[in-house]
């Protein structure tokens, strides 16, 4: 015996299909999203403790182009350039990275391209 399911019943089975799948997807974003998260979490403490290094490093660096300009310059005038040189070389830095910041995608890419797709599924299922 053929059973034909009636258009309440069809529906109700799409319904719960489309449920099913949306809350797949909140999932797979959750899942993607906290990945994202992590990894940067743990890129930034590196690039903190690695910075705060580099930077004492750096201090004691610019001390010595100051003493060794100090030579042949009154120590005021060569501290000045120094100081005026890597304050240039910082302010060049900061707009790059300013401006790298703004192109970063940080979306869930993978889970709108399948929420793309399901939508599209959804769609052809309805008709």
């Amino acid at each position: 015996m053929h059973h034909e399911r009636s258009l309440g019943e069809l529906f109700s089975e799409l319904g719960r299909e489309v449920g099913d799948l949306v809350r797949a997807e909140i999932a797979l974003a959750r899942v993607e999203l906290t990945d994202r998260a992590t990894r940067l979490g743990r890129n930034a403490g590196m690039l903190v403790a690695g910075g705060l290094i580099a930077y004492a490093g750096f201090l004691v660096l610019l001390g010595a182009i100051v003493l060794g300009l100090g030579l042949i310059l009154p120590l005021w005038l060569s501290a000045l350039i120094v100081a005026v040189v890597v304050l240039a070389v910082g302010g060049v830095l900061v707009q790059r990275g300013l401006a790298d910041l703004k192109r970063a995608n940080l979306a869930p890419v993978r889970t709108i391209e399948r929420l793309r797709q399901d939508l599209r599924w959804a769609k052809e299922r309805a008709a």
